[in-house]
């Protein structure tokens, strides 16, 4: 019996379908009136392909995993001059060469079960057509030569058009994902428009050069100019590797309790998944969130200096001064493991009275509580649901408890109660 998929949200839908009429428009206007400057569209149609061929080696966690592909694609949509003589392309054609290089380039992802979705590809092709469209009109008209010229006022004009384009970016990236989940738009915006400030200013910065480099020197200028970019990428690749082996490391650490028989088999990962979605409800940043998660992980961490374990696991159903001694000691086995001394405040201010936690704390208390009395022994979901509800005066927060049972209910974790 086949599984039904569900329906695309329509913010989605509306994205690729404006993505799919600029390509088809693209290419239908370039096949019908010829390529203009076919020698600029082939060196950028390559170099576009050989930075979204170079998302084989990307790895999770990266924001940007063709950063050449996008400068090099922003680079195209702002060029105006190549060698000091005018380029005939428009906005269309500057389409038609990035959908081109993507379709040739996701031929070996393809093949290899890999590459990037729909929306990934759907973004990129309206991020650059919004560049081209503010730029390639003004320039072919004469008015943007007119009312800027070719000096520093022509270089200050294209860093605008790349900070609009950026800004454009970073909504339609937090739209797609607003898309797909319940988190509210505010959140996800301003991550994205965070993260301008790391790979997305280097993408920006490094297409505003080459279309500077161009005009200037013609195509010899695109190999130079595109070794800082990959330099940086490289750097960012192994800044990511290591982040990713710091999040296993401490993964680890945190399956130590379970291996011990003091938790039960993926509370930890549980309880880190539900506080990260909770967090993303209530508001948290990337970075916040980063701290939640490895507090998450490693909050139960100080039950290892018990003698005797807790029954399954459960500190919620403990006195709060065993609560607090249990997480004290979680905090300082936290601190000798080198880990960031935010992480290590979360655990250590987890059971302390909640008028008195940072949001963090206030979340891990609160999930895992949840987690604790979802036992089979205790009270199961809606009756940990309805304990944490009766404990907000004293215990949890209540906006901490009722943006639980949101995500609970947004991801059919919790069973609608009969009546």
């Amino acid at each position: 019996m086949s599984r039904e998929r569900s329906p695309l949200p329509p913010a989605t839908l509306a994205v690729r379908g404006a993505a799919l009429a600029l390509a088809v428009a693209g290419l239908g206007h370039t096949l019908w009136d010829g390529v203009r400057d076919p020698g600029h569209a082939l060196a950028f149609g390559v170099l576009i392909t050989i930075g979204e061929l170079a998302r084989w080696g990307a790895l999770p966690g990266e924001r940007e995993p063709a950063p050449l592909g996008a400068a090099g694609a922003l680079a195209y949509a702002l060029l105006g001059r190549s060698g000091g003589e005018p380029t005939g392309h428009g906005a269309l054609q500057v389409v038609a060469v990035l959908v081109a290089a993507q379709l040739i380039a996701s031929v070996p992802h393809v093949a290899r079960g890999s590459g990037p979705g729909p929306d990934q590809v759907a973004r990129r092709v309206l991020t650059v057509a919004f560049a081209a469209v503010c730029f390639q009109p003004l320039y072919n008209s004469g008015r943007s030569e007119n009312w800027f010229g070719d000096g520093p006022y022509h270089a200050a004009f294209l860093l605008l058009l790349l900070g609009l384009t950026a800004l454009c970016d970073a909504v339609l990236g937090a739209l797609l994902l607003r898309a797909g989940t319940a988190v509210p738009y505010g959140p996800l915006l301003r991550d994205e428009l965070r993260a301008l400030t790391g790979i997305g200013s280097a993408v920006c910065a490094t297409g505003a050069v080459m279309a500077l480099g161009v005009a200037a020197a013609g195509l010899w200028a695109l190999p130079v100019l595109c070794v800082p970019l990959l330099l940086t990428q490289v750097s960012f690749r192994r800044f990511v590797a290591v982040r990713t082996t710091y999040r296993q490391t401490i993964a680890s650490l945190a399956r130590s309790t379970e291996i011990a028989g003091y938790t039960p088999h993926g509370h930890a990962r549980r309880v880190a998944a539900l506080c990260t979605a909770v967090g993303r409800e209530l508001g948290l940043s990337g970075p916040e969130l980063t701290v939640l998660e490895y507090a998450a992980l490693m909050h139960d961490i100080g039950q290892l200096s018990l003698v005797d374990p807790v029954p399954e696991g459960a500190t919620a159903v403990l006195p709060a001064a065993e609560q607090r001694r249990i997480a004290l000691l979680g905090g300082a086995v936290v601190r000798q493991t080198g880990v960031d001394a935010k992480v290590a405040a979360v655990v250590e201010r987890q059971a302390d009275p909640y008028r008195e936690q940072p949001l963090s704390a206030r979340i891990v208390r609160a999930v895992n509580a949840y987690d604790d009395l979802c036992g089979k022994s205790l009270s199961g979901p809606l009756g940990a649901l309805e304990q944490l509800r009766l404990g907000t005066g004293h215990d949890y927060q209540s906006q901490v408890v009722e943006s639980l049972a949101r995500v609970l209910a947004r991801d059919g974790l919790t069973p609608v109660p009969p009546g």
